[in-house]
């Protein structure tokens, strides 16, 4: 089951591993400046909630970062900083989920929200659970940038497992497709396991006994609620045509801090007049795409979640209960508290139920891939 490959030109992802390498050089006296020279990013970018990035971008400040710093930790440190709290959506639902299985799992369905560098693949065995990444960055033609975002990878894996698992999971081995570096010795002390270079390829190997552990966030509701959101969100952004589907990547990113059509025009390096033409061409208005952005919000959260009304009114933005509602009624047709009353009678279905089981919906969350 291996992820999508990354967009490396596209600006989806919010800048949070730009600034975890830009912390990470500044204690080393490096300027922020410096780190993104050439990358088209601001260091101010860097707190803006509206700022969208790439990886090409990414990769650039990497290669910045081997030019400016002479410290061999410097990636594995980078790695150690990117704690799945940082990746919004994505990090939530790999964190709810009901079991470590349902980490590795849903660590590859949802891999795109991620700001990925490379593909990443999972596989079971009798003894073993497996992170592999079969693509080692192609993408990246210097070797030693290939190296580099590779000791961030791995650190970031192992820091992740012990987000979702609430306590120290260690690797049980780390394969490196390359020849051991000059500061081979540092790679135990991030990644806390043994490490062999020379491999045929590149793998995070697990004790399979951790699977069924359950992590201490685990909870059904809040699982399905990130689950399904980032599922049904992230199918419909990519299955959108034209202008108006990059609005809506743009807009789902973090749900409850919607840019306006400025920001989001700058986002698209355009005017809002340029904007306003083009999505006029599209037969479609700003406030149509927002609108939309905020029904399917509401809806996911009113299917997959207890929260009350007012609680999903402020998620989606509204700070008046009787605008939502008002709102709600516009789009749907529907009131939230009818929408809720469908639900529950499609959950206690027969037939719903059958196809709804934990087993089923791991089946149908492989499928897709």
């Amino acid at each position: 089951m291996a992820a999508r490959r990354p967009l490396t030109g596209e600006k989806l992802y919010a800048p949070f591993k730009l600034a975890a390498l830009v912390e990470t050089l500044r204690e080393q006296g490096i300027a922020a400046e410096e780190c993104l020279r050439g990358t088209g990013v601001r260091a101010e970018d860097l707190t803006d909630p509206t700022v969208r990035t790439s990886v090409r971008q990414y990769a650039q400040a990497c290669r910045n970062a081997l030019r400016l710093s002479a410290d061999a930790s410097t990636p594995f440190r980078v790695g150690s900083r990117l704690h799945l709290y940082a990746y919004g959506m994505y990090g939530y639902a790999l964190m709810s989920g009901l079991s470590l299985r349902d980490y590795f799992r849903l660590g590859v369905k949802y891999h795109l929200l991620a700001a990925p560098m490379l593909t990443i693949e999972w596989r079971e065995f009798p003894d073993a659970a497996m992170w592999t990444f079969p693509d080692e960055f192609t993408f990246a033609p210097s070797a030693e940038l290939r190296r580099f975002l590779i000791e961030q990878q791995y650190t970031q894996q192992v820091i992740h497992l012990q987000d979702v698992a609430g306590h120290d999971v260690r690797p049980l081995k780390a394969c490196f497709s390359y020849p051991a570096p000059p500061h081979a010795a540092i790679y135990e002390d991030y990644l806390c396991c043994r490490c062999v270079f020379d491999q045929s390829r590149s793998e995070l190997h697990y004790d399979r006994a951790i699977l069924d552990e359950r992590p201490p966030l685990a909870h059904p509701l809040t699982s399905a609620m990130f689950q399904e959101t980032c599922e049904g969100l992230i199918d419909k952004a990519r299955a959108s045509a034209g202008l108006s589907g990059q609005i809506y990547e743009i807009l789902i990113r973090r749900p409850g801090h919607f840019p306006g059509m400025e920001d989001v025009a700058r986002t698209l390096n355009m005017t809002s007049r340029t904007l306003r033409r083009r999505l006029k061409e599209e037969e479609l208005s700003f406030s149509e795409i927002l609108d939309d952005v905020y029904r399917s919000l509401a809806v996911e959260y009113l299917k997959t979640t207890h929260m009350s009304v007012d609680d999903i009114g402020m998620l989606v933005g509204f700070n008046d209960v009787a605008n939502f509602r008002k709102a709600f009624r516009r789009w749907t047709g529907q009131t939230p508290s009818e929408i809720r009353r469908e639900t529950a009678r499609e959950w206690t279905s027969p037939v719903r139920f059958s196809r709804r089981t934990p087993e089923s919906e791991a089946v149908r969350g492989l499928s897709s891939d």
